[in-house]
Parts: structure tokens; sequence; C-alpha cells
């Protein structure tokens, strides 16, 4: 198994991910009817906010918190639902991946899902 070490790597982990999620009976209608993300251009804003997060390359913009208010809005974001969401991305890690980078993005996924459940919730209760 191949260390995670370039943007390469990152697209892969990325379009290995979203083949799985949006085919998933538990998540992938959130990409699929309430977001309606198209891949093509969705993708490219996950490579840069993985390689920010893992490689510090800063070649995310954007506001990963706030384009998920309004699909929490339209459809409830639920715990299981990041579950889910967390289950599917470390697969894909250890399907693929193995060394330091690759601990990291589960370390680094497991904090993201915590924080967007804890406000996803929060700002249903508001």
């Amino acid at each position: 198994m191949k260390k995670l070490e370039t943007r390469e790597d990152i697209e892969y982990l990325v379009n290995s991910f979203y083949h799985k999620a949006v085919h998933d009976k538990k998540i992938g209608f959130f990409f699929t009817e309430i977001a309606k993300i198209e891949l093509e251009k969705h993708l490219p804003k996950m490579y840069a906010f993985w390689e920010s997060i893992l490689f510090g390359q800063m070649s995310y913009k954007g506001n990963p918190m706030g384009a998920h208010f309004p699909i929490n809005e339209a459809h409830a974001m639920e715990q299981p639902h990041f579950d889910r969401w967390l289950e599917l991305w470390k697969a894909t890690i250890e399907e693929n991946f193995t060394g330091y980078t690759a601990d990291m993005a589960i370390g680094k996924s497991e904090n993201i899902a915590k924080l967007m459940a804890f406000k996803m919730e929060l700002a249903r209760r508001l």
C-alpha cells in the first residue's frame, strides 16, 4: 500500500470517496437530491480543501461550515449521517493508503465530523 503524499493521491482519495458517498443509501441523497452537487465543480474544491488540511498548501478558499448550513436547513444532517460519512472516508483511506498522512487524514476527518455535527445540531435548535 502506498503513502498519501501528493496532490494526485488526494485526488484519487477524494474521487474514490465520492464514488462511494453519492451512491450510499444513507447519505447519497445529500449529494444528489439536497445539495445537487455537480461533481466536476465540487471535486476540485475538495481536492484543495484536503490539500490545505493535509499539506498546508492553503489552496482552499471557502467556508466549509457555511456551505453546509443550507443543506442542513433543507434536511437535517444528523449524527448517523456524519458517522456514515466518516465510515466511508476512513474505509477509503484504509483501502488505499498507509502512513502518517493517511492517519492524519483520518484524525482530521474525525474532528471535522464532530464539529460539523455539533454545529448543525446547534443551528437546528436556534
